[in-house]
């Protein structure tokens, strides 16, 4: 029997069906079109997905032959892109920058393996950016447009000009949507960079700066890697596919892809497909039972295919839905395995010296497998069962392997220390996204240990269980790893140590920019009227200002004493976080010596000869 359900007392009528016009559904609903929207304090933040998005059209021109030079210029927040290209057509310079659905990339004759596939990349930044300016030249003619949120302000006739052919962008990021925005050049010359790796020949100019690459895929590797190759690099390439391959000594597994120049961050069918076969055709290689685990640990490698019409998961093109290569062609995972049988095969047959020094890498962890093999079955049977009734563990109901679009970023996990602060963070988290690991006391130093460790220690141990990370990063359960400790000498010293843990265990986790520091606020200034929340001392000078006459001020010196009330301000959509990162010259082995080895005294003399007093608040 039907029940009877409370009637609701609202109008449903003609009035309440609202349709949007394209760039006001854009500025309403931004994530959809460009992920977050940051500040520009983080590499995937909004204002440099507006910067891709131009870019992007203007490395589909030179991927089809045209132009071997782009010029990047950001200036106090607008951004400008020059390109030699064909330039667009000038009777539809209008269209492509203003009417959704509209643009070359849906013909596949003209574009047959781009990124921008749905017509909307342009349009979005157009949508976004308080002042938007196109200009076309072609044969000696120029069309010029202007827009205030991709609203025409200015519409010019074509004109004559001694340009080249190509197309000219400038832009201003709409301050009503990105407040307070810097562009970051360290995230803009690493986006330059993988462009340009991707493209070899091609040559991008940003701020006077020259960017360009002769090798590729071994070049990307070459920039990347904090650890020395055991072998050098293995370099194939074929027909829409180029792949890079070498082990280090590192523990983890370390991968960059790519779809038809669109770095996929979050991996996909083409990732997923490469491990797969190059483990198999190592295997079959050396005709021994070796375990995929053993053959893939410490391998640093990338992979770059074009797609015809690709299909991601999420307008921001993280990772790669697509199963085909294209209408017509062999699936992702056949085209990437033939490719692997046979060049793979033939360069380990005719490079005898890198096949020899490849076995033994596996060998290696092999033994080293082996010889934890049964202490990791003892603390696997531990943590599965600490699991079931795991209280340092409160977990969220949604996964990153669930997730889909924009709730992949926000899937995260707090690692904080005692119950005070995890009670504090449980109470203020979102159960659906947000998951708590609590620590017991500081963990163990781990500097220069064996991964043997990382099973015998039990805080490692369920720690490593909770990210479900034993095997890899396929199975990472967060998106976000957040160090979350107090903000005094303690907490920093547990901060270090679990950083020390991830450099030394799971180096994979930092590179692929999943492990973040939580900032919290070091003081509330607060009057009758406002209550402000200070991470500096600059804001909280420039808070007291603004608050006036004698205001209460706050101290923060851990996170228990900030209430649940407070905390949700601070882990929600205004979250601030600090991305830990490894590039090349961070000289990590010799950091960790350093700063967690047994060198005290000297260790201690650094401290003093750099101590800053803290002076008391009045």
């Amino acid at each position: 029997m039907e029940k009877n359900l409370p009637l609701v007392p609202t109008n449903y009528e003609d009035d309440n069906i609202q349709t949007l016009e394209w760039m006001e559904h854009i500025r309403q609903r931004p994530g959809m079109y460009i992920g977050k929207l940051g500040d520009g304090a983080h590499a995937d933040d909004g204002i440099y997905i507006l910067l891709k998005e131009v870019l992007d059209n203007s490395i589909d021109e030179y991927m089809m032959g045209y132009g071997k030079t782009i010029e990047v210029k950001i200036e106090e927040g607008t951004v400008s892109v020059r390109d030699y290209g064909r330039g667009v057509p000038l009777g539809k310079v209008v269209d492509v920058s203003s009417k959704m659905n509209t643009g070359g990339k849906f013909d596949s004759k003209a574009f047959k393996k781009s990124v921008g596939l749905n017509g909307v990349g342009i349009k979005a930044v157009n949508a976004l950016s308080g002042y938007f300016l196109i200009e076309s030249y072609r044969e000696g003619e120029c069309k010029r447009v202007e827009y205030c949120r991709a609203i025409i302000t200015e519409e010019k006739e074509v004109a004559p000009t001694r340009e080249q052919n190509g197309t000219y962008i400038y832009f201003v990021p709409d301050k009503q949507i990105f407040k307070d925005y810097e562009y970051k050049h360290e995230y803009v010359e690493s986006l330059l960079k993988n462009y340009v790796f991707l493209n070899s020949g091609l040559t991008i100019l940003f701020n006077g700066k020259k960017f360009y690459s002769k090798n590729g895929l071994v070049d990307l590797l070459n920039e990347n890697m904090t650890t020395e190759p055991l072998y050098p690099i293995i370099h194939l390439k074929g027909e829409d596919i180029e792949i890079v391959i070498t082990h280090s000594n590192q523990y983890g597994e370390e991968y960059y892809s790519f779809v038809n120049g669109q770095h996929t961050t979050q991996g996909g069918t083409h990732l997923s497909a490469f491990k797969e076969h190059v483990g198999k055709v190592i295997k079959e290689y050396y005709n021994k039972g070796f375990e995929y685990s053993d053959i893939r640990a410490g391998v640093v490698a990338a992979i770059s295919i074009k797609v015809e019409e690709p299909v991601f998961e999420s307008q921001t093109k993280t990772k790669l839905g697509s199963k085909d290569m294209g209408p017509k062609g062999p699936t992702v995972g056949k085209f990437i395995g033939d490719f692997l049988k046979k060049e793979l095969d033939n360069f380990l047959h005719k490079n005898a010296d890198v096949s020899e020094a490849l076995l033994h890498k596996i060998q290696d962890s092999e033994k080293e497998r082996k010889a934890i093999a049964g202490v990791t079955k003892l603390a696997r049977d531990r943590a599965r069962k600490a699991n079931l009734h795991n209280k340092k563990l409160r977990d969220c109901r949604v996964h990153l392997s669930d997730a889909k679009g924009e709730l992949m970023e926000d899937t995260c996990i707090f690692i904080t220390e005692g119950d005070s602060a995890s009670g504090s963070i449980t109470k203020s988290r979102d159960p659906n996204l947000q998951a708590v690991f609590s620590l017991r006391g500081k963990p163990l130093n781990s500097f220069g240990l064996t991964k043997k460790i990382v099973y015998e220690n039990e805080e490692f141990n369920l720690l490593q269980a909770a990210l479900n990370i034993e095997d890899g990063l396929d199975g990472l359960r967060y998106n976000k790893v957040i160090i979350a400790t107090d903000a005094d000498v303690d907490g920093m010293h547990i901060r270090l140590l679990l950083i020390t843990f991830f450099l030394q265990f799971f180096p994979d986790l930092i590179k692929s920019n999943h492990v973040h520091i939580l900032q919290t606020p070091l003081f509330r200034v607060r009057n009758k009227q406002k209550t402000w929340y200070c991470y500096s001392e600059d804001e909280r000078l420039e808070a007291m200002a603004s608050a006036g006459k004698n205001p209460e001020i706050t101290r923060f010196k851990g996170l228990g004493e900030i209430s649940p009330d407070e905390f949700k301000h601070f882990i929600g959509k205004d979250i601030r976080l600090d991305q830990l990162s490894m590039k090349k010259g961070d000289q990590v082995k010799e950091m960790l010596a350093f700063y967690m080895g047994k060198n005290t005294m000297e260790r201690q003399n650094f401290i003093i000869d750099n101590l800053v007093v803290e002076e008391e608040i009045e």
